[in-house]
């Protein structure tokens, strides 16, 4: 290793990538590390942290509302859209300027570049117009969103990435897609008093979660004044005299909005790096295709992250390059665990969800138990409030093992995080049931639905 400039090289300066870099650094390790926009990837500069932002801005007209059956007079409230996206600029550059000073702080190189690969162990930055060598390179670039280059129009759409610093604040707005950036994008922008269509191609929005989630959440949004279009897709998109822009959707519906917003999935940055002509075994989507322990097919050279395209969650990033770094440099092969995640979908009510659905159970086991609480919440009642909160068990008849822990409803992303650990140690329902209740909240119902709502036995209700 002595013979090279770096005993690590990572592209990609977000989670998974400065994560991997920090820690081998504190090793003792020779680190170097480029990114050709801003440290800290996707998630703190143009999703996550963002996004979450924005969701609690969108949340206020909500909470003026249904202030005054707790006894609160509220003057009439405005908002400010660039007040919002300023001070969002202001939050992440605080936060990119910690991402790389971790870096640097634990002794690795930072390079504001584009880097490809040249041949196994060099890489060339672009922006210095210098090529360094590296004993081992992790491959760690992200995701973008996919683009929709079939569809007439698509050169008037905006994304995710747009999305966050309009110049100004749209009146109407149609965004195309039904998984949870579509959905939470959706409400964010009602919530900021857009008059917002999502369109989605599918029978029901958020696919993959529980199928009950799904039914509330969307009536929920409906009921709030959000339009979806189900079994519909955009046909074209044109921008009027006006400005504003006309979208055909299935059906020959017009919508009349300001801006269109694509949320058609994401597709992993592997374009232009080199990669090819190394002969990186690539999937059908353009991931890059890792062993169990993230290593490519070449030795030397790992990928982890989005660009894997196993679970495109930050978390998971981080996990694995806590893992690469286990396995290169502790010589403890570790591969990552990719079963039982955790995870939230911040809409309005949000959804908390970890473990199997109850159709994906229901495939799995002979007998499924599903115990399900649908209520008003304590803070929904003073205000007024009809919107319900869902709660739900998926239990595996024969072993009482709990498999999957669902929530509609308010904090249920915070739920979902604890729900993760009792799942994640294989606890079951009789485990649930010896839990004392914390009262009065919300999750007491999780330890206190002590009979079973229904069964599921060999695919058919009981």
């Amino acid at each position: 290793m002595a013979g090279y400039d770096y005993d690590l090289f990572v592209i990609g300066g977000g989670s998974g990538g400065v994560r991997a870099a920090r820690m081998a650094a504190a090793l003792g390790k020779r680190v170097g590390i480029a990114e050709e926009y801003r440290f800290g990837g996707t998630c703190v500069i143009r999703g996550c942290v963002p996004k979450k932002l924005y969701v609690y801005a969108s949340q206020f007209p909500e909470h003026f509302a249904y202030a005054a059956g707790y006894g609160w007079t509220v003057p009439q409230a405005s908002f400010d859209w660039q007040t919002l996206v300023a001070n969002k600029d202001r939050e992440i550059s605080r936060l990119e300027a910690i991402y790389r000073k971790n870096v640097q702080g634990a002794g690795g190189e930072t390079f504001q570049s584009r880097a490809m690969l040249v041949d196994p162990h060099v890489v060339h930055l672009l922006g210095d117009d210098r090529t360094v060598t590296a004993d081992q390179i992790l491959i760690a670039t992200g995701s973008r969103p996919a683009p929709h280059p079939a569809l007439p129009g698509h050169e008037h759409c905006i994304f995710s990435n747009e999305a966050f610093d309009l110049k100004e604040l749209p009146k109407a707005i149609m965004i195309e897609g039904g998984g949870y950036i579509a959905v939470e994008f959706a409400n964010i922008f009602h919530g900021l008093g857009v008059d917002t269509t999502l369109v989605y191609r599918g029978k029901e929005i958020l696919s993959r979660f529980d199928m009950d989630l799904r039914r509330m959440l969307h009536e929920t949004m409906e009921k709030k004044g959000i339009k979806i279009l189900c079994h519909a897709v955009s046909e074209w998109v044109r921008k009027r005299p006006d400005g504003r822009l006309d979208a055909v959707v299935t059906g020959g519906k017009v919508l009349t909005v300001d801006q269109v917003m694509l949320a058609i999935g994401r597709l992993p940055n592997t374009e232009d790096m080199g990669l090819e002509g190394l002969g990186i075994e690539m999937t059908r989507t353009g991931a890059i295709h890792v062993d169990q322990y993230s290593r490519t097919s070449i030795d030397n050279i790992w990928a982890i992250g989005d660009v894997t395209n196993r679970v495109q969650l930050t978390p998971v990033a981080i996990h694995e390059a806590m893992c690469f770094v286990e396995t290169a440099f502790k010589g403890n092969p570790t591969a990552p665990d990719h079963e039982t995640i955790a995870t939230a979908v911040f809409s309005q009510p949000e959804i908390g969800t970890v473990g199997l659905s109850e159709d994906e159970a229901i495939k799995r086991f002979a007998e499924v138990e599903v115990y399900r609480a649908s209520f008003r919440p304590m803070r929904n009642t003073l205000s007024g409030r009809d919107e319900k909160m869902l709660m739900k068990l998926v239990v595996d008849g024969a072993s009482k093992k709990v498999l999957g822990a669902h929530i509609l409803g308010p904090d249920a992303g915070e739920m979902a995080q604890l729900l993760g650990i009792p799942l994640k140690a294989g606890l079951t329902k009789d485990d649930f049931d010896r839990t004392m209740a914390v009262h009065p909240t919300a999750a007491e119902e999780l330890v206190t639905m002590y009979k079973p709502t229904y069964r599921v036995r060999d695919g058919e209700r009981a």
